[in-house]
């Protein structure tokens, strides 16, 4: 008897969600999938409220979107953390779901020889909770590398708990310090920047270092990041996916 999925999504990369899946683990234990027309959507806040994810793979990223209704589903995101994790460059990912069993059917298929290899993932009963939209105005907004990003939260983390932005004169000052420990950097178009925008003169927010480190959980699923921070405001991070799609962390700023 052939089962009857509410939906059924294939992706043309298993190693590409495998980021995704990391970056999803770091913030929360229940990942919320939301099914619509437009995109596969996560949108989650970290249990103390201080990080937001929201994952969007529009449907057109997908090779197959297939779908009843608009719907949504959860699943431990460790149990599917591992098993994305067994995903490689030469497989197509296969993501069916069948509610009468509770379970989400993972198949990963190798593009040369064929082979499937076929995962479960439990379902949750869990009811998500509600996250609004956020739209913030922020008026500092940065593109580099994300190996570039990566390195400079490295950097910091060896002297401090948090890290202040401080963006004047068309430059981005990054520092952090304590114990008579200090770093400090000097950023500007050109080097290391790729581009910087901005509608203040000057803004100023200090963030956890740790809720930064969560965001470079993505930073192997894109080249570029750009983040977006003002005077005490929530600091936006961006990571654009290769094929369509985006991983957005919003981080709360620190409240002196």
């Amino acid at each position: 008897m052939k089962v009857r999925y509410l939906f059924r999504a294939t992706y043309p990369s298993g190693s590409k969600f495998k980021s995704i899946a990391s970056a999803i683990v770091k913030i929360t234990d229940e990942a919320p999938f939301y099914i619509k027309p437009e995109a596969l959507e996560v949108k989650v806040f970290s249990p103390d409220k201080t990080a937001m994810i929201i994952v969007k793979i529009p449907s057109v990223a997908f090779e197959e979107y297939n779908f009843e209704a608009e719907d949504y589903f959860v699943v431990s995101s460790s149990d599917l953390n591992r098993v994305l994790r067994r995903g490689t460059r030469t497989d197509v990912l296969v993501l069916e779901l069948d509610k009468s069993v509770g379970v989400l059917k993972t198949v990963f298929r190798n593009k040369k020889t064929g082979v499937e290899r076929t995962f479960f993932v439990e379902l949750k009963q869990s009811i998500p909770e509600e996250v609004p939209d956020l739209d913030i105005e922020l008026g500092v907004t940065v593109t580099m590398l994300a190996s570039d990003f990566k390195l400079l939260i490295r950097d910091l983390k060896t002297v401090g708990d948090y890290a202040t932005f401080h963006f004047k004169e068309n430059k981005l000052h990054v520092y952090s310090g304590e114990q008579q420990k200090e770093y400090r950097a000097v950023l500007e178009e050109g080097s290391p920047l790729i581009s910087v925008a901005s509608t203040v003169d000057e803004a100023k927010a200090s963030y956890s270092i740790d809720l930064l480190r969560l965001a470079t959980r993505a930073a192997s699923a894109s080249k570029n990041i750009t983040f977006s921070f003002d005077n005490d405001k929530p600091m936006k991070i961006v990571f654009e996916l290769e094929g369509g799609g985006s991983i957005t962390y919003w981080l709360t700023p620190r409240v002196e």
